[in-house]
C-alpha cells in the first residue's frame, strides 16, 4: 500500500507551492488507495511557531485534504534521532566538528558541493584527546564522515525517482554534512530519513529543490539498515516574474488568498492541471 506524506516546516504560513507539492501526495496515495500522512518538521526551535502548526491544519482543511492518524511532530521524536546518531557514532561515522561558520566560510580552498563550499574536514583531524576535551566545554555540531560512511555503506547505491529513473547516489560532494548540533539535536538529513521509515512512507513527494538532498538520504538509509520509498520530485512553483515561491520571497499565503475570497476547490483544480492559479486581490475594507 502507497503511504506519502507531506511535511511542512511551521516558521511561516503556506503558499501555492506548498499546496502544490500537499496536492500532489495526497493524490497519490488516495489514486492508489493508500494513505496520506501530515508531519510537522519544527527542529528548529528559534524559528517553528504553534501559531504556523495550527495554519498548517487549518490550511490544508481548506484546501479539502484530510490525511490518515495522528500529525506527528518532529520535536516529539528527538529520542529516535539520538539513538540513530548514537548507532552512526558507535561506528565511527560521526565526529563533533567545532568549528564556526564564520571559519568554514574563509575556507577559499575548500572544494563546493551542490549546496555551496565543502566543509574541509579540519575537526575530523583532531586527535581524540582534542576532541574529549574540548567537547565539555565548546559549541559543537556532528559531522558524517563522509569517506568513512561511503566504504561503511559499499558501492551501487541508488535510489528511484519518478522523473529520472534509477539514480546513482553520489553524496560524496556535498562532504561532510551536519547531522546534529548542539542547540538543535538533528538535522533535516537525520530526522526525514528517520521518520519516512518509522512512519512507513513508500513514496516521497517534494520539489526539485530536494533532489540533491536525497544523495545524502540514500546514504544514511544504507548505514542506518533502512529501506528505501520511491521518490517523486515535482517541479517548483514560479510566480508572474519567473522566480520560485518562497516565504522568503514575499510569496502570498493560502491564508491571505483565504481571506480575500479565494475558491478552494478551483484553486485545487489549477494546481492538479498543472497551472499556477491566481489568487484575488487583498480586500481593503472601506475607509
Amino acid at each position: 500500500m502507497i503511504t506519502s506524506r507531506f511535511a511542512p516546516s511551521p516558521t511561516g504560513r503556506l503558499h501555492l507551492g506548498h499546496a502544490y507539492s500537499a496536492v500532489r501526495a495526497h493524490d497519490l496515495a488516495r489514486d492508489a488507495g493508500g494513505c496520506f500522512l501530515l508531519r510537522i518538521e519544527d527542529i528548529d526551535p528559534g524559528r517553528s511557531r504553534d501559531a504556523f502548526v495550527d495554519g498548517i491544519v487549518e490550511d490544508l482543511a481548506w484546501l479539502g485534504l484530510a490525511w490518515d492518524g495522528p500529525v506527528v511532530r518532529q520535536s516529539g521524536r528527538l529520542a529516535a534521532y539520538a539513538a540513530a546518531l548514537d548507532a552512526l557514532t558507535a561506528r565511527g561515522l560521526v565526529y563533533p566538528c567545532f568549528c564556526t561558520r564564520a571559519e568554514i566560510a574563509a575556507s577559499a580552498s575548500a572544494p563546493h558541493g551542490p549546496g555551496g563550499a565543502a566543509y574541509p574536514g579540519t575537526c575530523r583531524r583532531l586527535p581524540a584527546a582534542a576532541r574529549v576535551d574540548r567537547l565539555g566545554t565548546q559549541a559543537h555540531a556532528w559531522r558524517l564522515d563522509m569517506a568513512a560512511a561511503l566504504r561503511a555503506a559499499g558501492p551501487d547505491l541508488a535510489w528511484h525517482d519518478a522523473t529520472a529513473g534509477r539514480v546513482a547516489a553520489d553524496p560524496g560532494p556535498q562532504g561532510d554534512v551536519v547531522l546534529a548540533r548542539k542547540d538543535a539535536p538533528t538535522s533535516y538529513h537525520l530526522a526525514v530519513t528517520v521518520d519516512d521509515a518509522g512512519q512507513g512512507v513508500t513514496d516521497v513527494v517534494r520539489g526539485t529543490d530536494l533532489f540533491q538532498a536525497t544523495h545524502i538520504h540514500r546514504l544514511l538509509q544504507a548505514l542506518l539498515g533502512l529501506p528505501t520509498p520511491r521518490y517523486h520530485h515535482h517541479p517548483l512553483l514560479a510566480g508572474p516574474d519567473g522566480r520560485r515561491l518562497a516565504k522568503r520571497d514575499g510569496a502570498r499565503s493560502l491564508a491571505e488568498g483565504r481571506a480575500a475570497g479565494a475558491d478552494p476547490a478551483a484553486l485545487v483544480a489549477a494546481l492538479r492541471a498543472g497551472r499556477v492559479p491566481e489568487l484575488p486581490a487583498s480586500r481593503v475594507p472601506s475607509p
